[in-house]
């Protein structure tokens, strides 16, 4: 092949590829530019429509890749690849790699539904997969809590999402239940007014809901009163803790008895 031949190829190549290539790039510097406009869009639509601080980030993200992979494909069209043999590699990988990922992907899929639908927030506390605490951080693929001894626990999002939990931090007011007991033959009008007076005494304990003091049993060792007061989340365990602590003080000094389990055993002696 000599030097004319060359150059009459080459020439033909640019004739040929030269417009594509010309236009494809320019659809890229074009392309690129309207994305990052239509990313920037949307990152303003979800911060007036308030979502998620801990989500945005990801759906801003999400859809720029989306977009980029779009315009990657128009790009490699316009210079003549062909694109269903690409997108059809492209698919199987994306297949192979979602079954290698299954548990990442259900992971995933459930950190988006926490955030999208909220069941709980940061700050507050839940009981869910066993764990007790107060929410740490809710990440895309897990959520991490911190229990009442300072313990990190680290629960993936897919279990997380997809079963029942308990948050003790989405209604202002919570019922404090205690049980009471006294022992037989105490007065029980006496040990009534006892528990009503350190329950009224009380700031923290609410007026509405009233509150509600009954003989819920007779037991084996004890008749026991089911004493339920209303109170703010915040004060929950502190009037739990102190209620007993003044109950038992005060039932002493009333000289009423706190009885403990026992057993009465009778003797009978015959004569041989």
């Amino acid at each position: 092949m000599n030097t004319e031949q060359i150059i009459t190829q080459i020439n033909e190549l640019v004739l040929n590829y030269g417009p594509k290539l010309l236009a494809a790039i320019a659809v890229w510097i074009i392309g690129s530019w309207i994305v990052k406009g239509l990313s920037r869009s949307f990152g303003r639509m979800l911060e007036k429509r308030q979502t998620d601080a801990s989500l945005q980030p990801f759906l801003k993200s999400l859809v720029g890749t989306l977009l980029k992979v779009l315009l990657v494909i128009s790009v490699l069209s316009m210079l003549g690849v062909e694109m269903t043999s690409f997108i059809a590699v492209l698919g199987a990988a994306a297949l192979a790699v979602g079954m290698a990922l299954s548990g990442t992907l259900q992971n995933f899929a459930g950190g988006v539904m926490i955030l999208l639908f909220k069941p709980f927030r940061v700050e507050d506390v839940i009981e869910a997969q066993g764990f007790l605490g107060k929410v740490a951080e809710i990440q895309i693929f897990n959520t991490i809590l911190k229990t009442p001894d300072n313990k990190t626990v680290i629960i993936p999002n897919g279990g997380l999402s997809t079963s029942a939990l308990t948050n003790f931090s989405t209604e202002p007011q919570r019922r404090v239940d205690w049980t009471f007991g006294i022992g037989y033959g105490d007065d029980v009008e006496q040990a009534r007014t006892v528990i009503k007076e350190l329950c009224d005494q009380d700031s923290r304990i609410l007026k509405d809901p009233e509150l509600f003091i009954a003989v819920s049993e007779l037991a084996d060792s004890s008749v026991n009163f089911a004493v339920r007061a209303w109170v703010n989340a915040e004060d929950y365990w502190n009037v739990y803790f102190e209620l007993n602590e003044k109950i038992y003080k005060t039932f002493d000094s009333k000289g009423l008895n706190i009885p403990y389990p026992q057993m009465d055993v009778h003797v009978h002696q015959t004569n041989s």
